[in-house]
């Protein structure tokens, strides 16, 4: 069975819906209706309370039928028990009633009456969206909605045969029960009075009970539509409607009176639609029933006691006398009046008796049309009401008996009413007396409330009178022969009422030009008018004579005849109208005389009102006509002035408002007055006094009218706020035509000099400015407006349901908000000019905190959605500028309830089935971007307060509890839930994840708002992945908003994703299950390392799909796959869309120019875009069209002013369409940089605990790749993805260093390490040819193509072998002989498979070899220093991966490596100054030097050679990045280093490079012969190193012991080259060989802790370190060997007997041996920890974690999480002994060189040195090192020993020979 809520659900879903129903729809809907059916039958039927349930409950253990036994409490049994009692309710359903409140609302830590109250809400809630579900069912079968006619008629079917069934009984008896006071109704004496709804709110069951009742009324009605009443329901209603009048005059209550007009209409409509048989297949049964007939009538004409009883009982005559009409139709209706009178007649005659002495239609409009509750009932109820009602009327006229009837009663009406009346003088006026309107007949005449009862019913209905034959006709009989003023006004009214259409004013006008009557006619009207201006005018011209009086009949007639000359004017057409009345000036004249009466001077200037909307020029005619006949606005003093007033009295409208209408308590004339001036006013365009000419109204208004309203009395409420509307609309016309600027910071005046000369001040005041000035004071209009405004929500409430003038305080207060609004958006711009007198609004506004509170408290007002938003709107404001706005509401007894509003208010536009197109006046968008804006003000704010945040404590630890509490944030999560109408909701639900969003990385709200969305209750972040996150947008030209939104939402909702696992507290569960599904429904697997004990468990489907490599794309591909459209156009020019270029030219120079004139056509929407003000643009657009055509008539004919209509339109769907565009655009990106968040926040944080990463990353840097390329990707998607693509081959080219997904066992080895694989060699060319595809996309920018550059990079390096190249094979074999299950491991095919990636790399870039270099050199030549910083790094990429020197070619061919040298000779920098273009210059020298140093290095001695015979020794020697400027303010000091950041970027951007390259051309000097002095390259480096001697010598005075690691490459660098040339040069004058000698000595000389790696392995620094200096050591050795073998230096043997020894000093024999000796220890050293690190590593497994974990703190510098899996931390260790391995192989590697550089020159000195007794102890010492080193094994160190073994031995055999002589 489908519950209330889901049967309402599908319902709204299916029938109130914007598009019509699909399908699936339908179904799903008749099958709902299908399963309630019994609900519907049995309506509001519950089981009663049994003893037996009772008793089970009283044992608190209770058997529910689909939750198994529930246990109960004292406090369950107790609420149980008294719901039941209170809602005579069975007590199992209460205790099921409890069960459902406590999932809605949660009831742990309430108290019981909450939640009984709570319960008790449920369970109407329940039985309202039962209700609302059959009266939604029963408006679509009745009311025209558009549906399809066969889903109409299988509902009408379902709901005749409910009807037939019973369910009108049903209706009938329950409007009888729920109105009594007993459990089962309003509820009995000591039944609780107050429940909570459904929104947490406390409300009196009675009015819900009330409201339930007048659901079931309007459902009643429209069944009887369905279906035809029998006689028993026809009985039963009648009884009903007499119960329910018989409370009617005592009750003020509009619900129980819109109860009683239902029953009313229910018997209207039985009795007309049976007697006129409207379905063609549905026969009469009222009709057909005599004895019905007559039973019924003998009921019906029963008389009571009760008058308002036997009112509405005249009303049911009324349609039973009409009945009865209608069935005697059949007969012909004359022989009916001649025949004796059959029972039937008499029936008839008796009724219309009853009915016209009784005056019904009197009764009909005082009690009934007229009332406020009518007029407010449902729209829908009262358009069928007033339909029947003309059903009614237009029968009863079309019947001869009624007709004879009517004009019995005419001939009567003008026999007793009085023809003539005068007016009270003027005299009487001014002193008081009677109301002139009043009439002095004790009772209406029935013609005369016929009349007014026909004007009622179509002045609602105006559409009723088209093809209305029956009420012309009557028309034309009721105007003829008027002998009195009173049928003639009753007449006259009802033709105003006949001309509220076009098609009606027309004939009115027709009616009263011709000479259909004798009396009544336009000329009447003006020709009395002439008259009584001529009486007056001779009157005045006669000295002495008293004006004439004014006979209250022509007063009143002329009143009626000017209603009707409104109405025709303002309803005729526009095109017809201009020619009905050419001369006005008659309306004009009677305004300035005293005697006539206000309200006839008010319909005057109400009437010419209408005309201002002709046309312009009868516009200016009443303006003229006003100066010249009305009465005149004296500006004088203040009334607050003290000055004395002169004794002259004028007569103007300050006179006649007080001194006349005030005495009478009356206003017509000023309300007319002031009406008219607005008309005029909003008509005028020219707004550049600011409104100054209108100062004397504005005076008069502000001073005379507004300023004492609330002290003048009124006798008639309504035209008190009439009045209060006319001023208000006055001042809200000056605020929002006029601006302020700051050049009105002048504009306040001491009021202390403000005497003399106070007329000539008020003339140079601006309205809007006194406005201003009056609320940022807090003067009068400021108190007025806040008296109307502070008596609050709920009086308006009642003031509206039940007031006549309801509507007219409604639409005050909305003025009075709207005031407000334009106050505070220009207060803030005067405010700081005009302080300390005039403060802010909010200021003034905070001094009396309710006048805040009332103002926000407006949004509960929904019977006008204006005022909610007004209020929305001011708390947005007030929250933006007050601090403790919160905290304010708070202390209020209302800020739960204020909360709860802004609740419902979001709540109720939710779930409206129509959208709202301008985003600006939709209160739920409006809400939402309430609590997005102040999500980041200082705590506690509006946001925090709206959402049930704790703001009386830290808001940071608040736990939400959205089910407890009813708030915005309940709302929100259920709208997110639910996703309903997106079509309507589109922006909601986007704002609603924005805000969320925003929540989660707000610092306060992050926690508490993530902790929400991760609980299993929600399960947020994953829920909408499949709903929205990879469904189809819709089309772009079906519905774009709707594209539109749905962009965003995914890009949110994708943000939400991201941030949950980017900052997720993994130790909690929630969290980690959360990050969990996030990984497992995006990308297919799920994540193994989180938590070993985590319970979530990915379903299995998803993990087998990766893994099996199924074609099947995770989400997460999908995703970006919705996001690939092509972009809509932007660039589209408006001279696309008109034909002529002048119009589009003239729209370009606006959108060019957009603050021209001072406004903006240009505009930024709720999410950011700034679009085309579309109205703004066309009001620009005519301005430019006027100032073009200057002429006095702009457009000289008809058709140049129809082109210029159509090019504007053109123009502005053109607009429309640019702005749907560049949203669409913009959402576009939005979702895409989403996507690329989360995929980042993916692959740089979880993507480590993947399986299968490195396929994953693949696929989406493949994708990446793909979209970036493809066509219809634009720039900016582009940059993105391309971002993406980094992101994706960054985390690949480290997961070839890190533990590899793939590995199952629980062991590892360094097999696992060398076989870890990249991407197959088919898949790194699929990815390279993408990637050159995307860098040579046609559309492209230097931004896109710096990130497709660096990915190239990032893919080259990617590429590059795993093994390092200077690892011996045999270490390799060592390291995996324990690792393989099939042998050896094949090192020769690694190698292999490695060359062939590289050449199917080059293959790849030999293709497109033209176009990418082309495009490479021209950025490297032509682009911005950073791109070509990246220009040079790729071409130094691509000479890489050159084969047959293809590149190097290409380069030398296109003279690129000329340009390069070219560039880095003529290096400048500006002289003092090192800003960041210095610094991006010297990027691009560092790039081209380390260009040039990888061609020699790639193509070796060749290579050099290509450079050196460029010049590029020269070129590099004058480049003047060597005289940076070193010293100065711009050197930033760093303690830590102990050096300058310029420095350091010298040495390393620039010093270093040169130094490398010059280096590598000292590989050519090789193939020089020693002794040939010209050879060129030495030559050349040895001029380049004296040209930059302070350069080495600074580098020369390093300190070795404390170098860093650039300063040890430096000193490498600098005495490698001098080691290879400077031996060429015969001088020393530049001391550089003193400088070696005493570099070996210092080296040599140091004790055995030389090198650091003999004591500890701890830092991977001072391993590079000792590598650093025993490669220095070794080309210090090298020099020295030079010297010995080349040019024949012999060494001392020793120092001497003295300890002192000069620091440039040759070195000794001696001191080579003792250094021999040190390093030869520090070799055994590394070979020995070399060799027991790779003994751990291969035991690796059988290690504990304690092992290993120190292991990692001693070799590791990187810090890993310390709950990694053990696994893993081994495959850590491991890799970080390979590191330390891999350091120890390459120090050991030149300790060997070293040492066989010292012993060949021991060597050769031993072998020449004659025999000494020196040599003799030199042996001693000499023979212990060697046999040291001749103890070295291969299996230690690694490396091949045979040469050194040779060296040993003979060294050895000559040191022993030595000591043997």
């Amino acid at each position: 069975m489908v519950s209330p809520k889901q049967l309402l659900a599908v319902v709204e879903s299916t029938l109130l819906g914007r598009t019509a129903p699909t399908a699936a729809q339908r179904i799903e809907l008749i099958h709902a209706i299908r399963h309630s059916l019994p609900s519907l039958k049995a309506l509001l039927s519950y089981p009663p309370p049994k003893a037996s349930d009772r008793a089970q409950v009283q044992l608190k253990e209770v058997r529910l039928p689909d939750a198994g036994i529930i246990s109960l409490d004292d406090q369950d049994v107790h609420i149980a028990l008294k719901l039941s009692e209170d809602l005579h309710l069975n007590e199992i359903d209460c205790v099921h009633l409890l069960v459902s409140a406590n999932q809605e609302w949660g009831l742990l830590g309430r108290e019981p009456l909450e939640i009984f109250r709570l319960a008790a809400g449920l369970w109407y809630t329940e039985r309202r969206d039962l209700l609302t579900a059959v009266y939604t069912l029963l408006r679509a079968v009745v009311l025209d909605q558009g549906l399809e006619a066969d889903l109409v008629a299988d509902i009408q079917s379902i709901l005749g045969d409910l009807i037939t069934s019973g369910l009108r009984q049903r209706l009938i008896s329950l409007i009888k029960e729920l109105g009594r006071e007993e459990p089962t109704g309003l509820g009995g004496l000591n039944s609780e009075n107050y429940i909570l709804d459904s929104r947490g709110a406390l409300v009196e069951r009675k009015a819900v009970v009330s409201r339930e009742r007048l659901i079931l009324g309007h459902c009643l009605v429209l069944s009887i539509l369905i279906e035809r009443a029998s006689s028993k329901d026809v009985k039963d209603i009648f009884f009903a409607l007499k119960e329910s009048a018989g409370g009617y005059s005592g009750s003020n209550d509009s619900l129980n009176h819109q109860i009683t007009y239902s029953l009313l209409f229910s018997l209207v409509i039985s009795f007309i639609s049976d007697a006129l048989s409207t379905l063609s297949d549905k026969v009469p049964v009222l009709s057909h029933d005599a004895s019905f007939r007559s039973e019924f009538h003998d009921i019906v004409m029963v008389t009571g006691n009760n008058p308002t009883v036997e009112g509405f009982v005249d009303c049911v005559r009324f349609a039973w006398a009409v009945h009865f009409l209608l069935v005697q139709d059949g007969n012909d209706p004359n022989e009916l009046i001649a025949s004796p009178l059959s029972t039937d007649v008499k029936n008839i005659y008796s009724c219309l008796e009853v009915i016209f002495a009784n005056n019904v239609f009197q009764f009909w409009l005082d009690k009934i049309l007229r009332t406020a509750a009518y007029q407010n009932d449902d729209e829908d109820m009262i358009y069928m009401y007033n339909a029947y009602l003309h059903k009614l009327t237009t029968c009863f006229l079309s019947h001869p008996l009624a007709r004879n009837k009517v004009k019995e009663s005419k001939e009567k009406a003008m026999t007793v009413l009085t023809p003539y009346r005068s007016v009270a003088t003027h005299t009487q006026m001014v002193e008081g007396g009677g109301n002139p309107l009043e009439t002095n007949e004790t009772e209406q005449q029935p013609f005369v409330s016929l009349l007014e009862f026909l004007s009622e019913i179509y002045k609602k209905e105006p559409e009723l009178l088209v093809h209305n034959d029956v009420i012309w006709t009557f028309v034309k009989f009721a105007g003829e022969d008027h002998t009195n003023f009173q049928t003639l006004v009753a007449f006259l009214k009802m033709l105003s009422t006949l001309a509220c259409n076009p098609e009606g004013a027309s004939k009115v006008f027709e009616l009263l030009q011709g000479k259909t009557f004798r009396s009544v006619g336009w000329s009447t009207l003006f020709e009395c008018l002439s008259i009584y201006h001529e009486k007056f005018r001779q009157s005045l011209q006669s000295p002495g004579a008293v004006l004439p009086e004014f006979q209250e009949g022509d007063a009143k007639a002329l009143v009626a005849y000017l209603n009707v000359l409104k109405q025709v004017v303002e309803n005729g057409s526009p095109v017809e109208r201009k020619n009905w009345f050419p001369d006005i000036e008659p309306l004009f004249k009677l305004l300035s005389y005293e005697n006539v009466p206000p309200y006839l001077k008010g319909a005057l200037r109400t009437a010419i009102a209408t005309f201002v909307q002709v046309s312009p020029v009868i516009k200016d005619t009443i303006w003229r006509y006003l100066e010249q006949y009305d009465l005149p606005v004296v500006v004088g003093t203040n009334v607050a002035s003290n000055e004395p007033v002169m004794d002259t009295q004028v007569y103007d409208m300050k006179f006649e408002l007080n001194e006349i209408e005030a005495r009478r308590e009356q206003y017509p004339s000023t309300i007319s007055f002031i009406n008219l001036l607005n008309t005029l006013i909003a008509e005028e365009k020219d707004v550049s006094d600011r409104g100054h000419r209108f100062i004397g109204i504005f005076r008069f208004i502000y001073d005379h009218v507004f300023g004492p309203f609330p002290q003048r009395a009124y006798a008639d409420p309504c035209e008190k706020w009439e009045l209060v509307v006319a001023c208000l609309k006055h001042f809200q016309m000056m605020l929002s035509m006029y601006d302020v600027g700051e050049d009105d910071g002048d504009a306040v005046i001491d009021q202390s000099y403000a005497t003399v000369g106070q007329l000539s001040q008020i003339n140079m005041q601006i309205p809007v400015i006194e406005i201003i000035k009056d609320f940022m004071s807090g003067k009068t209009l400021f108190r007025n407006i806040m008296s109307i405004v502070l008596p609050g929500v709920n009086f308006l409430i009642t003031e509206r349901t039940n007031q006549i003038y309801g509507q007219l305080l409604e639409k005050a207060i909305l003025l009075s908000l709207e005031i407000i609004i334009l106050v505070m958006e220009k207060d803030l711009i005067l405010s700081d000019f005009w302080r300390p007198l005039y403060q802010p609004l909010d200021l003034i506004l905070s001094q009396d905190h309710n006048q805040i509170v009332t103002l926000i408290e407006y949004v509960r007002y929904d019977f006008q959605p204006q005022i909610q938003l007004c209020s929305i709107k001011i708390l947005s404001s007030l929250s933006s500028r007050m601090v403790g706005l919160s905290q304010l509401l708070m202390k209020s007894t209302s800020a739960n309830t204020m909360i709860e509003d802004y609740a419902a208010c979001l709540e109720l536009r939710s779930e409206e089935s129509h959208s709202i197109e301008d985003s600006s006046v939709d209160p739920g968008v409006l809400i939402m971007q309430l609590l997005i804006d102040n999500i980041s003000r200082p705590a506690p704010n509006i946001t925090h307060l709206l959402l049930k945040f704790d703001i009386d404590g830290p808001v940071e630890r608040t736990l939400l509890q959205p089910k407890f509490h009813y708030s915005c944030l309940k709302v929100i999560l259920e709208m997110l839930d639910k996703l309903s109408k997106p079509d309507v909701n589109g922006l909601l639900h986007e704002f609603g994840f924005q805000l969320l969003y925003e929540l989660c990385v707000d610092p306060l709200t992050s926690a508490p708002t993530m902790d929400l969305l991760s609980t299993k209750k929600y399960h947020f972040f994953v829920k909408h992945l499949d709903s929205i996150g990879v469904t189809p947008l819709p089309k772009r030209n079906s519905n774009q908003a709707l594209r539109i939104s749905s962009l965003h939402q995914r890009a949110w909702l994708l943000k939400l994703l991201a941030v949950e696992l980017h900052s997720a507290n993994m130790k909690e569960s929630n969290h980690r299950e959360a990050c969990q599904s996030i990984v497992t429904e995006l990308f297919g697997q799920r994540l193994n390392g989180i938590d070993p004990d985590a319970s979530y468990i990915a379903p299995q489907k998803d993990l087998s799909t990766v893994a099996t490599g199924s074609t099947n794309k995770c989400k997460v591909l999908e995703l970006l796959e919705v996001v690939q459209f092509v972009s809509p156009d932007i660039t589209l020019k408006s001279s696309q869309f008109v034909s002529s270029l002048k119009y589009s030219a003239l729209a370009e120079d606006i959108l060019t120019n957009p603050t021209t004139l001072g406004r903006t056509v240009y505009y930024h929407s709720e999410r950011g875009d700034r679009l085309i003000d579309l109205a703004s643009f066309r009001d620009r657009l005519w301005q430019k069209c006027h100032l073009y055509n200057s002429q006095p008539n702009s457009f000289g004919t008809e058709a140049e002013l129809n082109e210029v209509r159509e090019a504007i339109q053109q123009l502005l769907r053109w607009g429309w369409q640019y702005n749907k565009n560049l949203e669409e655009q913009a959402a576009q990106l939005h979702m895409l940089a989403s996507w690329s968040q989360i995929v980042e926040v993916y692959a740089s944080q979880r993507v480590s605990s993947h399986e299968n990463r490195s396929d994953i990353l693949f696929e989406l840097l493949d994708a990446s790749l793909n979209a970036s390329g493809s066509p219809g990707c634009s720039l900016k998607m582009a940059q993105i993805l391309t971002q993406v693509g980094l992101t994706c081959i960054a985390k690949l080219r480290d997961e070839r260093f890190v533990f590899p997904s793939g590995l199952t066992s629980n062991t590892v080895t360094c097999f696992d390490i060398i076989t870890t694989q990249q991407l197959s060699s088919g898949a790194c060319q699929s990815l390279l040819f993408k990637l050159i595809m995307a860098i040579l996309r046609q559309e492209s920018s230097e931004a896109l193509r710096r990130r497709q550059y660096a990915l190239l990079l990032s893919y080259f390096q990617y590429c590059r072998h795993m093994l390092d190249s200077d690892i011996p094979t045999t270490i390799l074999q060592f390291l995996s002989i324990d690792g393989q299950e099939y042998g050896d491991l094949d090192l020769e095919k690694l190698n292999k498979d490695q060359a062939e990636l590289a050449h199917a790399n080059f293959a790849i870039l030999r293709k497109e070899d033209q176009h990418i270099l082309n495009l490479v050199i021209r950025d490297a030549t032509q682009g911005s220093e950073s791109v070509k910083t990246m220009s040079l790094h790729v071409l130094d990429a691509l000479i890489c991966v050159d084969h047959e020197k293809f590149f190097l070619s290409q380069l030398q061919s296109r003279g690129f490596l000329r340009t390069c040298l070219m560039n880095i000779s003529n290096f400048s920098y500006q002289e003092g100054v090192f800003s960041l273009d210095s610094m991006q210059r010297l990027c691009t020298l560092e790039a081209e030097l380390s260009l040039l140093l990888r061609i020699s290095h790639k193509y070796g001695k060749s290579g050099a050679q290509v450079l050196f015979s460029m010049g590029s020794l020269q070129h590099i020697a004058s480049c003047k990045a060597f005289h940076l400027p070193m010293k100065g303010s711009l050197r930033l000091f760093d303690s830590r280093i102990g050096k300058n950041y310029l420095d350091v970027d010298k040495q390393r951007m620039v010093v270093a490079p040169i130094l490398r390259f010059v280096y590598s051309l000292t590989s050519l000097v090789d193939t020089s012969e020693f002794f040939e002095v010209k050879n060129k390259v030495v030559r050349e480096i040895i001029e380049f190193i004296k040209g930059h001697q302070l350069l080495f010598d600074q580098i020369l005075q390093e300190n070795l012991f404390n170098a860093d690691e650039l300063t040890m490459e430096l000193l490498n660098l600098a005495v490698g080259i001098l080691s290879k040339v400077w031996p060429y040069e015969e001088s020393d004058d530049f001391g550089f060989v003193q400088r070696l000698f005493g570099m070996i000595g210092t080296l040599f000389s140091r004790d055995p802790d030389i090198f650091t790696s003999a004591q500890s392995v701890r830092s991977e620094i001072q391993q590079k370190s000792d590598v650093g200096i025993s490669r220095l050591c070794f080309s210090l050795s090298s020099y020295l060997y030079f010297l010995v073998t080349k040019k024949f230096l012999r060494l001392q043997v020793s120092d001497g007997p003295t300890d002192y020894r000069p620091a440039s000093q040759q070195p000794t024999l001696y001191l080579l041996i003792i250094f021999l000796g040190s390093m030869t220890t520090a070799l055994d050293r590394a070979a020995e920890e070399k060799y027991l690190l790779l003994n751990k590593i291969k035991d690796i497994n059988e290690l504990s974690r304690q092992e290993v974990d120190e292991i990692i703190n001693f070799y590791v510098s990187q810090d890993y999480a310390s709950h990694e899996n053990i696994q893993k931390r081994r495959f850590i260790a491991m890799v970080g002994m390979c590191r330390i391995i891999g350091h120890g192989s390459r120090f050991i590697m030149l300790l060997l060189l070293l040492a066989q550089n010292l012993m060949n020159i021991i060597l050769a000195h031993f072998q020449e040195s004659p025999v000494d007794m020196n040599l003799h102890s030199l042996c001693g010492e000499l023979i212990p090192v060697l046999e040291q080193l001749e103890s070295l094994s291969e299996d230690k160190t690694g490396h091949s020993l045979k040469v050194l073994h040779r060296m040993v031995q003979s060294l050895k055999e000559i040191s022993i020979q030595k000591l043997t002589v």
